[in-house]
């Protein structure tokens, strides 16, 4: 698998940041909260910036702060970045948003074969509110997984899986038919994008303690409670100033362990794209 020379994970980098600085701009202007997560909280406690084989920013914004974030964007910001997600382009197979940079390409390996626009980007995560109710919470967290795995499945016949030998072999199989059957009987990219998007707006009118992103490999990855996330705490992160929820440590620690410890030489893994082409 090819690997990034040190040159080229640097533009890259260099270029995430150029978006993350205009992000803040707009969210600084426009009042809206937002803190770093996952892999970009690792990198603030512990490196101060990027971890440094990392190529990627993790933000995550309260819905409404988001949708006034992506308009605003789209408003003054066209020229310079395109936003993809499943309402903005029919073939994009995430309930993630990236916002873009124009005239760049970052394709990573199993988007290959996907008919979008896809450049150097900022991983943006919309938080909805979640039920109190633990029993309704996993009916709406087997519903988000559910149909966002097949949202995936509707564009992607071989999406990453987390097996190997006979096991991936195997689900493989199972995942090429169910593309081929989507496909055949025509079942549309609206209409399963429509019923994630309803199932992450099904609490947003109640005032509920927790809030979430729910489609990611483990719906429970990224629960929330408000009260433990505020106030926001400010670390370095190369140049600027990286919010980070109050329990970003316990959180961080329930997900990677001892994450303050590098990690082997073996395992210090990017994902060198596709097809990556840096602006003229």
């Amino acid at each position: 698998m090819k690997e990034y020379d040190e040159a080229t994970l640097k533009k890259v980098q260099q270029t995430e940041m150029e978006i993350l600085r205009d992000f803040i701009k707009v969210c600084d202007e426009n009042n809206l909260t937002w803190f770093g997560d996952a892999g970009s909280g690792i990198g603030a406690i512990r490196h101060k910036g990027f971890i440094p084989w990392d190529d990627d920013i993790d933000v995550m914004l309260p819905r409404k702060d988001f949708d006034k974030m992506i308009e605003v964007i789209k408003r003054d910001y066209s020229d310079k970045y395109s936003i993809a997600n499943v309402e903005t382009m029919k073939n994009y197979p995430l309930m993630t948003t990236r916002i873009m940079m124009k005239g760049t390409t970052f394709i990573e390996e199993p988007l290959k074969n996907i008919k979008c626009d896809l450049g150097i980007f900022l991983d943006v995560y919309p938080l909805d509110n979640i039920s109190d109710d633990e029993e309704e919470l996993k009916k709406q967290a087997k519903a988000a997984w559910f149909w966002s795995k097949l949202l995936i499945l509707r564009h992607v016949a071989f999406p990453v899986l987390p097996y190997k030998g006979v096991k991936a072999k195997i689900t493989h199989i199972a995942t090429a038919i169910i593309h081929a059957g989507l496909v055949v009987f025509r079942i549309s990219h609206n209409w399963i994008a429509g019923k994630c998007l309803k199932i992450a707006s099904r609490y947003n009118d109640v005032d509920t303690k927790r809030m979430a992103f729910l489609f990611d490999t483990d719906p429970y990855y990224h629960i929330m409670v408000k009260d433990e996330i505020y106030p926001l705490q400010m670390y370095d992160f190369e140049d600027i100033k990286m919010p980070l929820p109050a329990n970003e440590d316990e959180k961080l620690r329930n997900m990677y362990g001892d994450y303050m410890q590098l990690p082997p030489v073996e395992k210090r893994k990017n994902h060198y794209p596709y097809k990556l082409e840096f602006k003229d």
